[in-house]
């Protein structure tokens, strides 16, 4: 390790870097357009796909809300409880999917779509009620598979034009994942029919 003192920047503070904009046209362009609130010129995503997308995957996540309540209601058998509170912990986790992902719908300038006659028309998963205990963790997985899926190919039709809305996509799917694995675990491990 060299006791030397690190050699000063030779770039002043008035010197261009390629692909940065200089300060006096951020904030001249931060002026335009400025009833689009948080988005900006730079913003580069088509903003009704988008929202078409997220739309989409706010009916999933609420399909998904209320397949996980039922089953948690209707969960029955020897190991009902135990499964019931998972059943009730993803109800949760999927509803705070569905607030994250109106409020970015609200952010890019549309409105969320929370009309229960189309909600599951426009679903990725389906509304399966499941016969019993088992099926239901069964429905469960399969649609958590479904919304790995979509997230995923959300991700990487959006890319780097919308780096927020990827990063939210990014979070959601690491926690579906996470629903997936609990319930694989679950069926590998079921005992009786």
């Amino acid at each position: 390790m060299s006791n030397k003192p690190a050699k000063a920047s030779n770039t002043s503070p008035s010197a261009r870097i390629d692909g940065i904009s200089d300060r006096q046209a951020l904030r001249e362009r931060a002026r335009k357009n400025i009833e689009d609130g948080a988005i900006t010129d730079s913003y580069s995503a088509d903003r009704k796909v988008v929202i078409k997308l997220l739309n989409d995957a706010l009916a999933t996540e609420y399909v998904c809300v209320l397949r996980y309540y039922r089953h948690y209601f209707m969960a029955k058998g020897m190991l009902a409880d135990a499964v019931k509170g998972e059943f009730l912990e993803h109800a949760q986790q999927e509803q705070a999917h569905a607030g994250k992902l109106a409020e970015r719908i609200v952010q890019l300038g549309g409105e969320p779509d929370l009309n229960p006659d189309t909600l599951t028309a426009r679903s990725h998963a389906e509304y399966k009620e499941g016969s019993d205990l088992r099926d239901m963790v069964r429905e469960n997985l399969v649609a958590e598979r479904v919304a790995i899926d979509s997230y995923r190919e959300m991700i990487n039709f959006i890319g780097d034009s919308d780096t927020t809305t990827k990063r939210i996509l990014e979070e959601i799917l690491a926690q579906e994942e996470e629903h997936a694995d609990e319930f694989a675990d679950l069926l590998e491990g079921w005992i009786g029919e």
